[in-house]
């Protein structure tokens, strides 16, 4: 993945408002610690569901 996808996918992760995630199905939970790893410098991995849901919220 190009480091300018990693940027955008951080950011708008970092954006997302927990009324967005919850339509989307998940808990408040998943969505704080996915914005901590966000936020951190740190490379970090999502679950294959919680990424193939991401994807298409971000094609929204």
């Amino acid at each position: 993945m190009p480091l300018q996808e990693i940027v955008d996918r951080r950011t708008k992760i970092i954006a997302m408002s927990h009324t967005e995630w919850k339509k989307m199905g998940f808990s408040k939970g998943t969505l704080h610690y996915m914005k901590q790893n966000a936020k951190s410098d740190k490379p970090f991995t999502l679950n294959a569901h919680v990424k193939e849901r991401l994807e298409i919220w971000e094609s929204v």
